[in-house]
C-alpha cells in the first residue's frame, strides 16, 4: 500500500506541475480550439487571467502533494481543480475527458491512504 500510495503521489503531483508551469513556458503543444463554447472559455479566462490562478493553483497544489509532508494539503487545493476540469472537459469539450479521470482516481486513491489525516475533514461539527 504504502509503495502505491508513493507511485500516485508522484503521478498526481507531476500531473499538475507540469500541466501547470506549461500554461506559461508552453513546451506542450496545444492544437488550437475550433470556434464553439471552449474556445470561448479560454478565451475569457486568458483575458482576465483566471486561468493563471488556476495554473497556480495547480502548480502550488502539485508541488505540496510531491513533497508528501504536505499531501492533504496539496489535495484540498487540487480537488476543486479536478472538479472544474471533470466539468469543463464533460461539459464543453468532451475529447479532453482522460486526464481530469486519471486525476480524479488518483486523488481518491490518495484520500484513502492518508484517510489517518484526513478524515477530519469528514467529521461534522457539533450544532451550536
Amino acid at each position: 500500500m504504502k509503495i502505491a500510495a508513493w507511485i500516485a503521489r508522484i503521478l498526481l503531483g507531476l500531473l499538475f506541475v507540469v500541466f501547470g508551469i506549461d500554461h506559461w513556458l508552453h513546451f506542450i503543444p496545444i492544437p488550437p480550439f475550433e470556434e464553439g463554447p471552449a474556445k470561448q472559455f479560454f478565451t475569457v479566462f486568458a483575458t482576465t487571467h483566471y486561468l493563471d490562478l488556476v495554473k497556480g493553483c495547480e502548480v502550488l497544489g502539485g508541488l505540496l502533494v510531491l513533497t508528501g509532508r504536505f499531501t492533504p494539503l496539496g489535495l484540498a487545493i487540487l480537488i476543486p481543480v479536478t472538479v472544474n476540469i471533470l466539468a469543463f472537459t464533460t461539459l464543453v469539450a468532451p475529447m479532453l475527458n482522460p486526464p481530469g479521470m486519471v486525476a480524479l482516481l488518483l486523488e481518491v486513491f490518495l484520500i484513502y491512504a492518508h484517510w489517518d489525516r484526513v478524515k477530519g475533514v469528514f467529521i461534522p461539527s457539533p450544532v451550536k
